[in-house]
């Protein structure tokens, strides 16, 4: 209903301008439930908007903007009135044809319900978990994934081709310490008798071999590793120096690990993407050399500066240390423009909160090579605290005190973390109770929309039981109830919610509106029976209980969720 809206507005406001008075290329128009049903169903502000720029009272301006729009061949079947209010609001009801079409709509479409074709065309790349293979996931990795894996299911269901990507990095100091930590336990077994030490991990101490490193990982997925490869090898790695056989048996047992937890959440990756491979086809170094060449690099104390100072910030900032080691902006530079160079009309970046000093950076990198930076959008997520009877459940990877993913799901299910995940914005703080994720009552949000399904599906079995059926000769113009209108106008604002949140990157309005959906429809079935109805009438509420499963079930499918028919 609002891209019909928008066109027809959009229609009528470029005829208020004039050579004098043009109108603004980026103007939005924007479209909100007032919160007053008495109000109407839609209403804008655009008259409000346009104030300014046509130099009029906004309430004149709205009232020639309904003037316009009623002069339009505007379908009677979609529009019953429109009028303007209050200082300038330009309001919009829907006719009951409106309302009884876009309910057989619903129906008709089915799975295919709320999915659009807006991005037809479009290449995403959406690069999200991005761990480096140094341990299991955490709750503050599963964030991460599921933000970014329901991100991809918006840009998805709005007709955009979709790419996954998982980035990370197997070399660097991280993943030698990691095979040192590896090698260490394996000696510890080769030698049972050895020197040990003890490293204290939060609040007790834990014995390691004495050549286990002062930051190494205290896991103990570390111990698994390292007497899988005695069992496997014996005593024959002992006499090697080197870390590498423990490094690579401890990357593909991680990502072994990764991989499998990912699963259970319904995440599946289509590219891996190392960042190793940047250094080994030059495109690291290639990338310092062309911003030298734009004049925005330079060497000083031994390391390879960025001149950050030119681009708004209060000091240069450090490229290339003077071991010779990057930071992570360069090879993050290097990785973006090549993000482009292959061809996404659009890249997301799922990030944590420990980024937001770092990534400006990198856009800036990126455009002073030459690359459209508005073509990157960088999603920001605060991280996570899990609570449990009110008090927060302590985590860090690498002394080993955190609380794993997969710790979590078996606790609470995937479903309950998915969606937990997902109800609040990624901008704000995420408190994870699990006191309540565990409670199977309306108190728990994802047990209400699920449970709200599996009962609309308990209704529609009872009522073929009883002979009603829902069919081609059924007469929807008898759902006139106050309660069924107010359901049916929410049931089809899920394409619009579905595209919003796609477009802004907010996957929790999705969340939010499915307990709308859920809450008109116990409304409306407080008040309007469907067993015990006249024929008709029955089918006629069938069919809009039919409806109403049918948004759920898209609603959390988007949201990477079941829609269980039995709870």
């Amino acid at each position: 209903m609002t891209e019909y809206l928008e066109q027809s507005l959009r229609r009528v406001v470029s005829g208020l301008a004039t050579s004098e008075t043009p109108l603004p290329d980026d103007l939005e128009l924007e479209f909100e439930q007032p919160k007053n049903p008495e109000h109407g169903d839609l209403s804008t502000n655009v008259a409000m908007k346009l104030a300014r720029v046509l130099r009029r009272a906004p309430r004149a301006i709205a009232q020639d903007i309904v003037d316009g729009l009623q002069a339009l061949p505007v379908d009677p079947l979609r529009i019953d009135s429109i009028d303007v209010a209050g200082a300038g609001f330009i309001n919009f009801r829907f006719a009951t044809g409106f309302l009884q079409k876009g309910l057989s709509g619903i129906l008709a479409a089915g799975p295919a319900f709320g999915h659009s074709e807006s991005g037809k065309g479009k290449r995403v790349l959406v690069e999200y978990v991005s761990a480096n293979p140094t341990g299991p996931l955490t709750v503050g990795h599963g964030r991460n994934a599921v933000l970014g894996d329901t991100i991809a299911n918006l840009f998805a269901a709005c007709g955009y081709d979709v790419t996954r990507e998982y980035y990370f990095n197997d070399a660097g100091r991280q993943m030698r310490v990691l095979g040192e930590s590896v090698r260490a336990r394996y000696l510890g077994f080769v030698d049972p008798d050895g020197e040990t030490r003890l490293i204290s991990s939060g609040e007790t101490e834990i014995e390691v071999p004495a050549s286990f490193p002062e930051d190494g990982y205290l896991g103990g997925y570390i111990v698994d590793i390292a007497q899988q490869l005695f069992e496997q090898h014996g005593d024959a790695l002992a006499a090697d120096d080197s870390v590498e056989p423990f490094q690579q048996a401890a990357q593909t047992a991680i990502f072994a690990e990764i991989d499998a937890t990912l699963a259970r959440l319904g995440i599946r990756m289509d590219e891996h993407f190392n960042e190793r491979s940047l250094y080994e086809s030059g495109k690291v170094w290639e990338t310092v050399d062309r911003l030298r060449e734009k004049g925005y690099v330079y060497d000083a104390d031994g390391a390879v500066w960025f001149k950050t100072s030119e681009l708004g910030k209060e000091k240069d900032t450090v490229l290339v240390k003077s071991t010779g080691e990057p930071t992570y902006r360069l090879p993050d530079i290097a990785y973006h423009v090549s993000k482009l160079e292959r061809g996404f009309d659009l890249a997301v970046d799922v990030f944590g909160a420990d980024h937001i000093a770092t990534y400006p950076d990198v856009l800036e990198g990126v455009r002073i090579l030459g690359f459209d930076p508005s073509r990157i959008d960088v999603v920001i997520y605060q991280f996570v605290t899990l609570v449990r009877g009110g008090q927060p459940v302590k985590m860090s990877t690498r002394k080993a005190t955190y609380e794993t993913l997969d710790d979590l799901m078996d606790e609470v299910g995937e479903d309950v973390t998915r969606f937990f995940f997902l109800m609040r914005s990624s901008n704000t703080h995420l408190e994870f109770d699990l006191d309540l994720a565990k409670e199977a009552s309306e108190k728990n949000p994802v047990f209400y929309l699920q449970y709200a399904h599996a009962r609309i599906c308990a209704i529609l079995r009872k009522a073929e039981e009883v002979g009603f059926v829902f069919d081609d000769t059924t007469d929807l113009s008898l759902l006139n109830h106050e309660t069924e209108s107010a359901l049916i106008k929410v049931l089809l604002q899920l394409s619009d919610v579905i595209g919003g949140a796609a477009e802004t990157r907010e996957p929790h309005r999705v969340a939010t509106y499915l307990r709308e959906v859920a809450v008109a429809f116990n409304q409306f079935y407080q008040h309007c029976r469907i067993i015990g109805e006249e024929q008709g009438l029955a089918t006629a509420r069938m069919a809009l209980a039919r409806a109403t499963r049918t948004v759920l079930a898209n609603g959390l499918s988007v949201l990477g969720i079941s829609a269980p028919e039995r709870m």
